[in-house]
């Protein structure tokens, strides 16, 4: 079966080739490309194809698949601005990782509670491996209050958040919560005080404040876990 071509594969995943966005593909995939020339960059999708094609032409063993977990995260890198970026909108306009539809399939969707506290619905159950403590994840979020309010999203920045998760580098609930999902995956996570921000946060324009040790609602998107294949 005749391969396509990094152009042709970048193009079907709709990156936007105007969008200049930052891209740390050494980091991502360690252990897929060592030897990749491309590190860290600015640049539009016309690079992106160009140094993907001198990869591919310098590495000949690599796999069609790990070719296409590469594009996928450039696609995720690369997500237009203007799809993405609702700060500054109204809240009831802002992007969210759950909308009205799923918000009425979620009222059926049980709860899990752990022992630490913490209650989940999935919204979406991913395929694969769940990240092992101490690996980098690539992870979209929406922070609220138990209101629904937004205080915090990764959707209206742009760009998933990257995190060694089971590492101490975020909130408790959310190291939990990540921990037990798969890729793909789509959660909401009901963080309790003892689990959330023991100093609180303070209020800004648009974001309301958190108090110190109240409880916190995430919804969670797992996208990736660089390193780690998903058996297809």
């Amino acid at each position: 079966m005749a391969s396509s071509s990094p152009s042709a594969l970048l193009l079907s995943y709709g990156i936007n080739s105007t969008k200049r966005s930052p891209f740390c593909f050494h980091e991502m995939f360690p252990k897929k490309m060592p030897n990749f020339k491309l590190r860290c960059f600015y640049s539009s999708t016309e690079r992106i194809v160009a140094n993907v094609e001198e990869f591919t032409e310098e590495n000949t063993l690599i796999s069609r698949r790990t070719l296409l977990r590469l594009i996928s995260a450039a696609s995720a890198f690369g997500i237009s601005t203007a799809k993405t970026n609702g700060a500054g909108l109204p809240e009831e306009q802002k992007p969210r990782i759950c909308d009205d539809a799923c918000e009425k399939e979620l009222e059926n969707v049980p709860v899990v509670t752990t022992e630490t506290g913490l209650q989940y619905k999935d919204i979406q159950v991913g395929v694969g491996p769940t990240p092992p403590i101490g690996f980098q994840v690539a992870a979209n979020y929406v922070a609220m209050v138990p209101n629904g309010q937004i205080f915090d999203s990764s959707l209206e920045k742009g760009l998933p958040y990257i995190f060694r998760v089971g590492s101490g580098q975020v909130i408790k609930g959310l190291d939990e919560g990540i921990l037990s999902m798969k890729i793909g995956g789509k959660r909401r996570l009901f963080i309790p005080g003892p689990l959330a921000f023991p100093k609180g946060l303070s209020a800004a324009p648009g974001r309301p404040r958190v108090a110190p040790n109240s409880p916190v609602v995430f919804d969670v998107s797992l996208e990736y876990i660089p390193g780690l294949e998903v058996d297809e």
